[in-house]
């Protein structure tokens, strides 16, 4: 069988046109592969439970009796200890769950020592 004299110029047209799309879509066209999807997905999961949690926790905090002295010695302790804080007191520990998610404590401890902070 005899090929179409201008078979290789097709064949090579192809496979850069294949390439320049893939280059394109990976580039510019938000096109990513499974292994992103599952770990973007699961950054968005996370960050979804953290900002539906922190705010039952920070009215939980709240409604302790002495929750202003509270709340307090929680604003003048150091960033880095306000999420152990919160997790030790308990507030952090939602109902059903064995332990509290130290992310969830770290927002929480952030929304009630600074509560001029606008919620993201």
């Amino acid at each position: 069988m005899k090929m179409p004299e201008n078979t290789n110029a097709y064949l090579l047209g192809g496979v850069l046109g294949a390439i320049a799309l893939a280059v394109v879509g990976f580039g510019w066209g938000g096109w990513v592969t499974g292994g992103t999807a599952t770990k973007n997905a699961a950054v968005a999961a996370s960050e979804a439970k953290v900002a539906a949690l922190a705010p039952i926790c920070a009215d939980r905090f709240r409604a302790q009796g002495d929750s202003a002295i509270k709340i307090a010695e929680l604003a003048k302790a150091s960033s880095w200890d306000r999420g152990n804080i919160v997790e030790k007191s308990g507030f952090a520990t939602m109902p059903g769950a064995k332990s509290a998610d130290s992310d969830v404590a770290r927002a929480c401890a952030d929304m009630l020592a600074n509560p001029t902070t606008p919620k993201t």
